[in-house]
């Protein structure tokens, strides 16, 4: 919680103030500052997609995540989380990433999340596509030390390489895994499907410790009750949380690279992320919002609530009684 003790804390824009279409787009309509001094969360935009396989256009995704951010209030209804009377939060804008040279934009994005973790802030980051997840663990790692990891996708993002290339948004686990930043008895991966190449697509994740649940072991249930096995076996230490857009069901989120058919749903998503409350949740990022396919902006608006309840289990928000 901020101990700044001489100004009350940033609050979103409200519509009656200024109109929803009107305005700048940043998160929540929050304020934008320079850096994340002084904050106990920050939203922070990360504009990359130099390491797609399929269809690019994640570089867009913070800034439509933004945009459709318009549409939410400071206080969570259904679990009466109000993030911005415990904590100072702003949006602190986007990590200058390089889109000409993907091994430049991993370094400028590890150098954001030091200055950023410097100061004992909790990010939560817009990608951008899954690449990006692997600078933020080796800062992550930095200040923590090996972390747990909660990863919603509908792919393990463990390949070996990619077309020879051993950074990509299909590797990120893999390196992260090999540097050692998990704890990887402390790791659960929900909602993978599809198809693959070879069993073990999935079966490499297991060997390393890792609690995987493929998308067919959610169908048709409440995950509340695998949530609290995943609260059991992620405690003990920070956690990271992770996740991708394409882990729900193309229905409701189109606007993504990798689509994969019977996919979680979205009050699933929210059930995996409340589901969080009384973790240590350290940072956390969306990814893999794709606003060139889906016109009507609805997967951004999804990424955008789901941000939202990503800042409303971090450790220090209350709810109000």
């Amino acid at each position: 919680m901020s101990d700044n003790f001489f100004q009350p804390n940033f609050q979103p824009l409200g519509g009656n103030v200024m109109p929803r279409c009107g305005g700048i787009a940043t998160m929540m309509r929050l304020p934008q500052v320079e850096s994340a001094k002084g904050l106990d969360a920050c939203f922070v935009g990360v504009p990359f997609d130099l390491g797609t396989s399929n269809r690019t256009g994640a570089r867009f995704g913070p800034r439509q995540i933004r945009s459709e951010s318009v549409l939410l209030r400071p206080y969570n209804m259904a679990t009466r989380a109000a993030p911005f009377d415990s904590l100072q939060v702003a949006d602190i804008g986007d990590v200058a990433t390089n889109p000409y040279n993907l091994a430049d934009s991993i370094t400028r994005i590890e150098h954001a999340y030091d200055a950023i973790l410097e100061h004992g802030c909790r990010p939560i980051s817009m990608g951008g596509d899954h690449t990006i997840t692997l600078p933020i663990l080796r800062a992550i790692h930095r200040k923590y030390g090996p972390v747990g990891l909660i990863h919603v996708d509908a792919h393990a993002d463990v390949n070996d390489t990619m077309f020879g290339e051993k950074i990509a948004h299909g590797t990120p686990f893999r390196r992260a895994v090999e540097e050692g930043l998990l704890d990887c008895n402390r790791v659960v991966q929900i909602g993978l499907r599809g198809t693959g190449y070879e069993a073990e697509d999935f079966d490499w994740c297991r060997q390393q410790g890792f609690k995987v649940v493929q998308a067919e072991e959610c169908w048709n249930r409440s995950l509340e009750p695998l949530m609290e096995e995943v609260r059991a076996r992620v405690q003990g230490g920070p956690v990271y949380l992770s996740f991708d857009i394409d882990g729900i069901d193309p229905a409701y989120a189109p606007g993504t690279g990798t689509p994969e058919i019977a996919g979680l749903t979205v009050p699933q998503a929210l059930e995996i992320i409340r589901g969080t409350w009384g973790v240590d949740i350290v940072g956390a990022d969306l990814v893999e919002v794709a606003p060139p396919y889906d016109p009507f902006g609805t997967t951004a608006l999804l990424g955008a609530n789901l941000t939202f309840e990503m800042l409303c289990v971090l450790p220090g928000v209350k709810r109000r009684s």
